[in-house]
């Protein structure tokens, strides 16, 4: 993972049609049993095989074995009861029915060490696993048990550093913690998101990594981004408490977004792994547009401290867009990279 402008995608990719419906969030299985099991496999197997046929250096799973980013996690945890269902404001912005905690929380074994197993046979190169962050999860559920969102969190965070610590046992070279609502509770991750963060990701060797974004590309999300004004200066909130952290890397949304470039010098020392493709748009961006994006990072990054990626994931998409956006952001990087060599002499 040396050298200028590695390469990643944030997480989500499509997944096949013949999988689960495509262009949907929490999509139903098409399959079931054993054959959900290999069909899954079939899936990670050819995410694995593009990432590395479009030139992306960490490969990721494209989370093709999960249904939701956060929700997977919890459905194996134990003090969660998911018959009973409550509707609550997520990231504070849309309603979803969600399962209700009903006693202490628990994971009674691994759950997604075999998957990351599977992915660590795929390829030779670098492989990062997303894991739901702590604050992310709490928002994402009825707490009838311990009726405190921080109380939650330090036991979620507890659960996700076993998880997180046996991933790198497979293999794992990044771990990365998805925290979009550290973009909406301002004041509870000064008090303990950040945190609760750094517990889950305590003593791991592997490099770790926080992603922070403005969401999927769904109504839901575009409606409150509508919201936010000619700049978006949520950023401001957490990454001056990250740069003070012990993460390693910090993903942040770029590309067609409002934030302010310059709110990455906040993060200065940390890797940042800079969002260059838009996933709210079916639009595919030129590898001259990813290169600019990019270029605009480097007054506040070093470029050997810079991982051109997505601005979230890219789940809700068609196939042939998202595939269409990695090959972008692979040549943009590239685009750069000469570049770069070129100035140089």
């Amino acid at each position: 993972m040396s050298g200028p402008l590695t390469t990643a995608i944030v997480g989500s990719l499509p997944k096949p049609s013949w999988l689960a419906e495509p262009e949907k969030l929490w999509s139903e299985w098409k399959l079931t049993g054993e054959t959900l099991v290999e069909g899954k496999q079939d899936a990670l197997r050819a995410a694995v095989q593009e990432q590395e046929r479009r030139g992306l250096d960490i490969i990721c799973d494209g989370e093709q074995t999960r249904q939701h980013f956060v929700t997977t996690f919890i459905e194996h945890l134990s003090g969660v009861d998911f018959t009973q269902r409550e509707t609550v404001r997520i990231r504070d912005r849309y309603d979803a029915s969600v399962p209700t905690v009903v006693g202490a929380v628990s994971r009674e074994k691994p759950v997604f060490v075999d998957d990351a197993t599977f992915l660590r046979s795929q390829t030779d190169k670098p492989i990062k696993w997303a894991l739901p962050g702590p604050m992310t999860m709490v928002d994402t559920l009825y707490d009838r048990h311990y009726r405190s969102r921080e109380k939650l969190a330090w036991e979620f965070a507890r659960i996700l550093n076993q998880e997180a610590r046996e991933l790198e046992a497979a293999g794992v070279d990044i771990v990365q913690f998805d925290e979009p609502a550290f973009n909406v509770f301002h004041d509870e991750v000064r008090d303990w998101g950040v945190a609760a963060l750094e517990r889950a990701a305590e003593g791991l060797h592997a490099q770790t990594a926080v992603h922070i974004c403005y969401g999927y590309g769904i109504k839901a999300n575009n409606d409150w981004k509508a919201t936010l004004g000619a700049e978006w200066r949520q950023y401001e909130h957490s990454f001056p408490l990250l740069q003070r952290s012990s993460l390693d890397i910090v993903s942040l949304e770029g590309h067609h977004s409002h934030v302010p470039m310059e709110l990455i010098e906040l993060i200065r020392g940390k890797k940042v792994m800079l969002g260059a493709i838009d996933v709210a748009s079916h639009d595919v961006e030129t590898p001259e547009e990813v290169a600019a994006t990019l270029r605009n990072a480097l007054e506040f990054v070093d470029a050997e401290n810079l991982i051109p990626s997505t601005n979230c994931g890219m789940a809700p998409l068609p196939r042939s867009v998202a595939q269409g956006k990695l090959s972008a952001l692979s040549a943009g990087a590239a685009l750069l990279r000469e570049e770069m060599a070129t100035a140089r002499g």
